[in-house]
């Protein structure tokens, strides 16, 4: 949903965890990465579900993040603040993300 109010259009990061290779990275990166999700204004709108797979193949578990605008999840993933999850996330997990842009505001 877009942000009528400030004319904003919401983006999404979607992540999925294809294998899992250092279980205790991946629990370290879960742990990590909330924090500094929310200090940019992110909000988990599906967190490590398993998905149901209805054409094609799927990883074991999936995240979306809704974010105010495509700005702020480039920078929330370029921050310093999110850099030691995501070196963690290199070498404990292979994985797709994805950013993509949400639906403009109404005119």
């Amino acid at each position: 949903m877009s942000d009528v109010t400030t004319g904003r259009t919401p983006a999404y990061s979607i992540t999925e965890v294809l294998e899992v290779l250092d279980p205790q990275g991946a629990q370290r990166y879960a742990e990590l990465t909330p924090v500094t999700v929310g200090e940019f204004g992110g909000r988990f709108v599906v967190w490590g579900a398993s998905p149901t797979v209805a054409e094609g193949e799927a990883g074991v578990a999936v995240a979306v993040v809704e974010w105010p605008d495509m700005e702020t999840l480039q920078a929330w993933y370029d921050s310093p603040e999110y850099a030691p999850a995501r070196e963690i996330a290199a070498t404990a997990m292979r994985r797709r993300l994805i950013f993509v842009p949400g639906v403009s505001p109404a005119a």
